[in-house]
């Protein structure tokens, strides 16, 4: 039979509010006696019933991971990362669970009972009706991937914009000239700044934008091998391309060996997020490093820091990306 608070305070000779108390750092309970119940339920290997312990402190023990959407242009490598990095930061007693905003037909279930924070990885602006909606309920929020305006929750991005400049700039000093892209799904956010950047490389080298240079993507790996199936037949087609996520640039490489070519020999190929396999692939992929587990590992603790209110409720937070350089870029001549 479990130990309960009731079995200890009959051992401290306290009563089991007093213990209760003790065991949750109340500042009401003196340091020498949370020391000393907290000595005697270490002894009798005391387990907290969280059920009973929730009711009592108003907490769900639970907090919520959320995404634009799991099915719909999330990619796998996107998922897991994210998953990894807030499940690893949050404290072992809470559960995380992890749903698609779009998967709802309204937010009446989401209120402070069922959740005590929540993290977004948003890649939409279709996201903000579900932010109002949280910060009306007075849930702590933490948002990750794309930056939004406002002063009631902690926003952790890195720069996408950069990101895809500097990937693109690197081909140009490469001597390419016939650059394109196939974009990310289209209603993100992320893609839109994936896509600045890559025009602004472009525009800043006096490289002339080609319409059907620009080719529409959903980030998955199949959209990635469409695209770059629509490159190749072109009059022109392009001697490098920028692909917007590791995923399709994973696609838009099987493309290019299927036609027969090669990579980098005839086409060059660059990708954005620097997922597991994106050294591993043949050849190893040029990308930009987005620190998505770094962000997410961040956002599990702030969260925590929130619920606990051991930090305030404002901070916008910038990571930095990184060019990785492999084996998918060859110098023209």
């Amino acid at each position: 039979m479990s130990v309960t608070i009731k079995d200890i305070a009959k051992i401290a000779n306290v009563s089991h509010t007093t213990v209760s108390r003790a065991l949750n750092d109340s500042p009401l309970i003196t340091d020498e006696t949370k020391r000393r119940i907290k000595a005697i339920a270490e002894q009798l290997n005391y387990v907290p019933n969280y059920s009973a312990k929730s009711l009592v402190l108003q907490k769900s023990y639970t907090i919520g991971l959320f995404f634009s959407s799991i099915s719909q242009g999330t990619s796998p490598s996107f998922f897991f990362e994210t998953v990894k990095g807030v499940n690893n930061a949050i404290e072992e007693n809470y559960n995380l669970v992890v749903r698609g905003i779009d998967n709802y037909n309204d937010f009446s279930t989401i209120d402070k009972k069922r959740f005590d924070g929540i993290v977004l990885l948003s890649q939409s602006e279709r996201d903000n009706e579900f932010i109002y909606h949280v910060l009306h309920k007075g849930i702590p929020l933490v948002v990750l991937n794309r930056e939004i305006e406002g002063n009631s929750f902690i926003n952790i991005l890195s720069d996408d914009k950069e990101g895809s400049y500097k990937a693109v700039r690197y081909l140009i000093e490469n001597n390419h000239k016939n650059i394109a892209i196939i974009e990310g799904r289209e209603s993100f956010k992320s893609s839109i700044e994936r896509r600045d950047g890559f025009l602004k490389a472009l525009i800043e080298c006096n490289i002339p934008v080609r319409s059907e240079y620009m080719v529409k993507g959903n980030y998955s790996m199949k959209s990635g091998y469409d695209g770059m199936k629509e490159l190749l037949k072109l009059t022109v087609p392009p001697t490098a391309v920028f692909c917007s996520n590791d995923d399709m640039a994973v696609g838009a490489i099987k493309a290019v060996f299927e036609s027969g070519l090669s990579v980098p020999g005839d086409i060059s190929v660059v990708g954005f997020d620097n997922i597991g396999f994106s050294e591993f692939s043949t050849p190893s992929l040029t990308t930009v490093k987005r620190p998505m587990e770094e962000i997410s590992i961040m956002g599990g603790r702030k969260i925590s820091n929130l619920i606990d209110k051991h930090s305030s409720n404002y901070e916008k937070i910038y990571i930095k990306t990184e060019l990785i350089i492999r084996d998918s870029v060859a110098t023209l001549k």
